[in-house]
C-alpha cells in the first residue's frame, strides 16, 4: 500500500507539545501575577479575564488548571521557590563568613527577591491568606520550610560556638511571623523606612535570638 500516513511528530512551529504546554502555563501565571498581585486582585478576577490577559482561551485554561485557586496555588509556590533559591545561593556564598555577615546575606537575598516586584509581596502576604483550607495548609507548609531554614542556620551557628545551643523552633516560628508582618507593612507604606533599614532590623532581631544578652560573644 502506497501513500502511508506518517506518524505525528508532536512538533508544531519547531516546538513540542510539552514546550507549548509549558509556555501556556507560564503565560497564565504571568497574567495571574498581574491580576492577582496588582489589580483587581485574586477574588475579583474571573477565568475569562485571566485568559484574556494571557492572550489565551478559556478552553486552554482548563487544559492547564481546574480552577483559579489552582493558579493562585501555583503562583504562590513559584514566588516562594524563587526566594528560597536566592537565599540558599546566598547561604552557600557566605558559608565561611562570620555569623552577622551570614545572617545579613540571608535577609538581603530574601528581601531583594520578594520585594523586587510588589506583586510578589501581595501574592505571598495578602492574596493567599484565608482563601481556603487547602491554601492555608500550603501557606503554613511554606512558612514551616522557612522555619526549618532558620533552625538549620541556628544549629550551624551553635556548632561554631557563635550561638547558644538550644532548640530554636519556637523562636524561629515567632521570628518568621515578624518577618512576614514587617515586610508586608513596609510594602504597604505603613513603615517609614528604607529596605536597608528593614533588613538591618531583621538582622538585629535574629542576632538577638541567637545571641541572648546574658551570653558572651
Amino acid at each position: 500500500m502506497t501513500g502511508r500516513l506518517r506518524a505525528p511528530t508532536g512538533r508544531y512551529g519547531g516546538r513540542s507539545a510539552e514546550e507549548r504546554k509549558a509556555e501556556r502555563r507560564d503565560r497564565f501565571l504571568a497574567a495571574a501575577l498581574q491580576l492577582f498581585g496588582a489589580a483587581p486582585g485574586y477574588r475579583a478576577t474571573t477565568i475569562a479575564a485571566l485568559s484574556e490577559a494571557a492572550g489565551l482561551s478559556t478552553r486552554q485554561f482548563y487544559e492547564e488548571f481546574r480552577t483559579l485557586e489552582d493558579v493562585l496555588a501555583a503562583l504562590h509556590l513559584q514566588v516562594n521557590d524563587n526566594s528560597e533559591q536566592a537565599v540558599l545561593a546566598a547561604f552557600e556564598a557566605a558559608r565561611d563568613l562570620p555569623l552577622t555577615e551570614r545572617v545579613t546575606a540571608f535577609f538581603r537575598a530574601y528581601a531583594d527577591s520578594v520585594t523586587a516586584d510588589p506583586r510578589r509581596i501581595r501574592i505571598t502576604f495578602v492574596e493567599i491568606v484565608g482563601v481556603s483550607a487547602r491554601l492555608e495548609e500550603q501557606r503554613l507548609a511554606r512558612r514551616a520550610r522557612w522555619v526549618d531554614l532558620i533552625c538549620a542556620e541556628a544549629r550551624a551557628a551553635a556548632a561554631r560556638g557563635e550561638a547558644a545551643d538550644r532548640d530554636y523552633r519556637l523562636a524561629a516560628t515567632a521570628f518568621i511571623g515578624s518577618v512576614n508582618g514587617l515586610l508586608h507593612d513596609w510594602s504597604a507604606g505603613w513603615v517609614d523606612a528604607t529596605l536597608d533599614e528593614v533588613v538591618d532590623e531583621l538582622v538585629r532581631q535574629l542576632l538577638g535570638i541567637l545571641r541572648p544578652p546574658d551570653r558572651r560573644p
